[in-house]
């Protein structure tokens, strides 16, 4: 008789061997090269995680660029910038189509490019090297070119802001030919050449004859350029009144440490901006940048900018979906997740972590459906409470506050088989770096869990969210398990259609190919 030990029967359909390993070594469900390089483009931002350094990172993508078809890559391109906000992955992806489908590159670039930030990424990737040439090249410097000569005075001075490159380096290296005087002596102006100051628009003309006498308000440049210069306290409010929605968020203690929100009624004008609905959307802001601000605000700043930065954050999570039948979400809470959510960044690294981004999600599920049941999980499930009728913010505020050990995904799927319970979806949102509940052989130990409880849930359907870039799961892909990336409400979107059954078989991959170019 063989050993019953290794040859038990088991219920069910056949599960798959895990056929991949996670940074920790433990067995893990490997995504196809579409899978990944949607992965990386949604959860990525080239900057070191807790498991992976940025060149890994960007050695990764451009060997996932040479599996997939250009087609792909392109709309994964379009995909990650317009619906996921990302930056310097869609820059990366387009900067990849001038060799490898060159074809799809002027469909992608005005959509990818949007403004002048992206148009200085594009520039950066391409110079240094990293996608296999180091000049633009005919069909890019056009590119370039025809963005520098359709954009509008506004967008030319966004764009004046940053370096590395900057657009002084951006307008020698391309040498636009513009057709109107006023962009002519805008680019002499930019680039320290001699103009005809007649000819300059009229911001710019403003912003001149403003330095050399900085009375009364300043022109409406970006708040980049006139920082540097001695403001008094009218000029600050000025800028505050003027500044873009995402501007104001980051500068909320500046604007405090400048006797700002002491002039009567500034306080009720940045509170109206933070929290307008049209602002919000037009800034397509995350809302663990949200999360940010709140956490930054220093004892200057209002409570009703406070207080207008939660709102904020409720209309931010908008797209969060009312789900049908019981829901249970699992966010990841172990040390892991204490990293930072777009990596470290030096200086500029952000300090929200991806546990903050977890326990977001989950708050904004709970939210929504307020009888959705929280199970965070490290070692196991952790006990913490929670109320539905709290804000986003304050609930995640606990859920973060919580865990720290090592990762088991398996935990609440084997704490619901415990209990015998019943549910309609499952969510996890994780790294899904599990390796507490490793197994020797055979299926992961959540897809086992999940194949138990669907044994008493047979229409259950389970999402795994991640939220960075590594490449694996714990729950192999297949008619009632979704993976997808990201931290945009992009997210809840993609969920709320797998829950209603409305995902074709690719499921998330298959978003990113129904986007038309």
């Amino acid at each position: 008789m063989a050993n019953p030990q290794l040859f038990q029967s088991t219920r069910g359909r056949a599960l798959p061997v895990a056929d991949g390993r996670n940074h920790e070594g433990a067995p893990a469900y490997a995504f196809s090269p579409k899978h990944r390089l949607a992965q990386y483009a949604a959860t990525g931002c080239l900057n070191g995680t807790f498991y992976a350094g940025a060149e890994a990172q960007l050695a990764t993508i451009l060997d996932l660029c040479r599996e997939v078809e250009p087609r792909f890559i392109a709309k994964t391109a379009v995909y990650c910038r317009e619906r996921g906000y990302m930056k310097d992955i869609p820059a990366l992806l387009a900067a990849v189509l001038t060799l490898r489908g060159p074809e799809f590159l002027p469909q992608v670039f005005d959509r990818v490019v949007g403004n002048g930030r992206m148009l200085r990424n594009f520039v950066q990737i391409l110079r240094s090297g990293a996608v296999g040439r180091k000049s633009l090249g005919t069909r890019p410097k056009k590119l370039v070119q025809h963005w520098l000569n359709q954009a509008s005075e506004k967008d030319l001075l966004n764009a004046a802001v940053g370096n590395a490159p900057s657009l002084v380096d951006v307008v020698k290296m391309v040498h636009p030919k513009p057709a109107e005087p006023w962009r002519e002596a805008f680019f002499a102006w930019l680039i320290g050449k001699p103009y005809d100051a007649a000819a300059l628009p009229p911001i710019t003309q403003a912003f001149e004859a403003w330095k050399r006498d900085p009375g009364g308000e300043p022109p409406e440049v970006p708040f980049q350029m006139l920082t540097a210069l001695n403001l008094d306290t009218k000029q600050w409010a000025r800028i505050a009144r003027c500044s873009g929605w995402q501007m104001v968020r980051m500068n909320l203690n500046t604007f405090a440490r400048h006797g700002v929100f002491a002039m009567e009624g500034m306080a009720e004008v940045v509170a109206d901006k933070l929290r307008d609905p049209a602002a919000i959307a037009r800034a397509k802001v995350f809302p663990y940048q949200l999360l940010a601000a709140y956490r930054s605000v220093g004892q200057g700043v209002p409570a009703q900018v406070r207080e207008a930065l939660q709102q904020a954050m409720e209309t931010a999570l908008a797209n969060v979906p009312e789900l049908a039948g019981r829901v249970v979400v699992c966010p990841d809470v172990s040390g892991s997740m204490r990293s930072p959510v777009t990596g470290q960044r030096g200086s500029a690294t952000t300090s929200v972590r991806c546990v903050d981004v977890a326990a977001l999600v989950a708050a904004a599920l709970l939210r929504k459906n307020p009888e959705t049941r929280v199970l965070p999980f490290e070692t196991d499930v952790v006990s913490v409470a929670l109320d539905a009728r709290a804000t986003v913010l304050a609930n995640a505020e606990r859920l973060a506050a919580v865990g720290g050990g090592g990762t088991n995904c398996s935990a609440p799927l084997a704490l619901l088989n415990r209990e015998k319970a019943r549910a309609d979806l499952v969510v996890f949102v994780s790294d899904n770096q599990s390796w507490v509940d490793a197994v020797r052989h055979g299926a992961t130990a959540t897809l086992k869990e999940w194949e138990i409880f669907r044994q008493r849930n047979p229409e259950a359907r389970l999402v795994c969210i991640d939220i960075q870039p590594y490449g694996t799961t714990q729950a192999a892909e297949r008619g009632d398990i979704l993976n997808i990336g990201g931290f945009s409400d992009e997210v809840f979107k993609v969920l709320a259609a797998f829950a209603a059954g409305q995902l074709t078989a690719a499921h998330w991959a298959g978003v990113i190919e129904e986007m038309v170019l």
